[in-house]
C-alpha cells in the first residue's frame, strides 16, 4: 500500500514506455500517485494521464525554473485547470536559489501569487524550496495557506518545525538512502510519523541502491525500508502512516 506523493510520469524519460511503467508501478503496490505539474504545458499532460489512470491524481502549478515569463493568464489557465476533481493541490511551486534559473524577484512574486490562489481554492500547497528557506517560510506565513507538503525537504530540524507549526508535510524521498546524506535521515528520525509522506520525484532522486538510473514509484521501498530502520519500526507501517498521511493531505 503505496502512496508515492511525488513524480513526474509526464516527464519525456517516460516517453518510451509510459503506459507500461504506470500499469506496472500499480500492478506491484503503488495504490496512489500524486503527478506534479512542472509549467504550463504540464496542465494538459498531467490531466490526460489522470483521466487514463483512475490512480493517479495532479497537482497544477508553475515551478519556479519555469516563472520568468509568466502571466495572470497563466494563473487563470491554473485556476480553470484546477475545476478538474483529480485536481488535489497547488504545486509545484515555491523557491530554487540553487539554480537561479528565473529571478528571484520573479520567484518570490508568483510563488506568492500561486500561494493566494491556493488559497482561493481551498488546496494545499506542494512547495519547492531549494536553498531558500527563510524567504519560503517567510511567504507561507504570508498566504496563511491550508496546509500542503514541503516537497523533497532539505532543510534543518528547526525549518522542519517551522513547517509542521503550518501545518505542513514533510515528504521524504531518495535522499535519505544516500550514503553522506545526514540531514535527510535526522529529519526522517525528527518528525512526527502521522505529518511525513514518502515520494520519488521520478524520474529523478533515484534511491540507493539504483542511483543513477531512472527513478520510478516501485523504487520507494527503498525509502520506507531504509525510514523504517532509522525509526526503528517495521516498513509496513512506514508504508500504511505514509499512505494515510497523503489520502489526508490531498483529500483522496
Amino acid at each position: 500500500m503505496i502512496f508515492d506523493t511525488h513524480a513526474h510520469y509526464d516527464d519525456s524519460a517516460f516517453d518510451e514506455d509510459r503506459d507500461d511503467i504506470l500499469k506496472q508501478i500499480h500492478a506491484g503496490g503503488v495504490e496512489l500517485v500524486m503527478n506534479a505539474c512542472a509549467d504550463i504545458a504540464g496542465l494538459k499532460t498531467g490531466a490526460d494521464l489522470a483521466e487514463k489512470y483512475p490512480f493517479v491524481y495532479i497537482s497544477a502549478g508553475v515551478h519556479p525554473h519555469d516563472v520568468s515569463n509568466m502571466t495572470e493568464e497563466d494563473i487563470e489557465l491554473i485556476r480553470k485547470a484546477a475545476a478538474n476533481k483529480k485536481v488535489r493541490s497547488i504545486g509545484e511551486i515555491g523557491l530554487d536559489y540553487y539554480y537561479d534559473n528565473s529571478p528571484r524577484e520573479l520567484q518570490k512574486k508568483w510563488f506568492l501569487r500561486q500561494t493566494e490562489l491556493a488559497r482561493e481554492l481551498s488546496l494545499p500547497v506542494m512547495i519547492h524550496d531549494r536553498d531558500a528557506h527563510r524567504d519560503t517560510i517567510d511567504i507561507l506565513r504570508h498566504a496563511k495557506n491550508e496546509g500542503g507538503v514541503f516537497h523533497c525537504f532539505s532543510g534543518s530540524k528547526e525549518t522542519a518545525r517551522e513547517a509542521l507549526d503550518m501545518d505542513m508535510y514533510i515528504a521524504i524521498g531518495g535522499s535519505v538512502t544516500f550514503k553522506n546524506s545526514k540531514m535527510p535521515k535526522e529529519i526522517a528520525a525528527y518528525i512526527p510519523l502521522d505529518r511525513m509522506v514518502v515520494e520519488t520525484d521520478s524520474p529523478y532522486l533515484t534511491p540507493v541502491p539504483h542511483r543513477g538510473k531512472r527513478n520510478y514509484s516501485l523504487y520507494l521501498k527503498y525509502v520506507t525500508e531504509t525510514i523504517a530502520q532509522i525509526r526503528g519500526i517495521s516498513a509496513d507501517e512506514v508504508e500504511r502512516a505514509t499512505f494515510e498521511n497523503g489520502r489526508r493531505l490531498f483529500g483522496i
